[in-house]
């Protein structure tokens, strides 16, 4: 397994939209071309093993041949991969760790969204996943997000559920990014990295100036 660093604002995969348009994938086969030809299954082109929210930056784990990706995808599904998130929130919810179990599912009204369950009643469509978060402040605004499951806009749906959305995530609350915010970078969430069996773990990633302690910048 490698890390590839993704910028916020680059896709995974190709755009749907685009099929040429630029993505870490395209990226992954320029710098190394013989992958192309590998048996790697649908939507894990590349051998890349897992997807980031487009804006979302961060580490992202590229399996070295298909065994490789088959051992990595049977640790996401049993759910042996702690992964590691920082936030930078909009809202001061007025304590520093909290943690929440609640299901998701996708959104009855809305594309692109999902819900998280509140009661039995909560209007959605699909089944509900399994879906946990642990939130940790860290500094001031940033926190830190630990989960094992893999639920799409997790974090995001989870953080607003709790009563921190992550600034600059119109989808979930969080309002607009805030003035003189980087390109590419609509809201404020980086994946660290995970950790599994067997001191298996992604390599380090650089860090956004804004998950930076205050202490070190001087930013929101």
């Amino acid at each position: 397994m490698r890390t590839l660093s993704k910028p916020a604002g680059l896709p995974v995969m190709r755009p749907h939209a685009d099929s040429q348009g630029d993505c870490l994938l395209a990226r992954l086969l320029r710098d190394e071309p013989e992958r192309a030809s590998l048996a790697w299954p649908d939507g894990f082109e590349g051998g890349i093993a897992h997807r980031l929210d487009t804006g979302t930056s961060g580490a992202v784990a590229v399996a070295r041949d298909p065994d490789d990706l088959a051992a990595l995808r049977t640790l996401f599904a049993e759910h042996r991969l702690l992964k590691r998130y920082l936030l930078l929130v909009a809202r001061d919810p007025g304590w520093d760790e909290h943690g929440t179990d609640a299901p998701i599912a996708h959104d009855p009204r809305r594309k692109g969204r999902v819900v998280v369950q509140r009661g039995r009643s909560t209007p959605h469509r699909g089944r509900w996943l399994p879906a946990e978060t642990t939130f940790r402040r860290l500094d001031g605004a940033l926190f830190e997000a630990r989960m094992r499951t893999g639920v799409m806009h997790q974090i995001r749906a989870h953080a607003a559920f709790l009563g921190i959305p992550i600034l600059g995530d119109r989808r979930y609350g969080g309002g607009p990014p805030p003035p003189g915010a980087p390109a590419g970078e609509g809201f404020h969430l980086h994946h660290v990295g995970f950790e599994g069996p067997d001191g298996l773990h992604t390599a380090p990633v650089p860090t956004p100036a804004w998950a930076q302690p205050r202490s070190t910048h001087t930013g929101a």
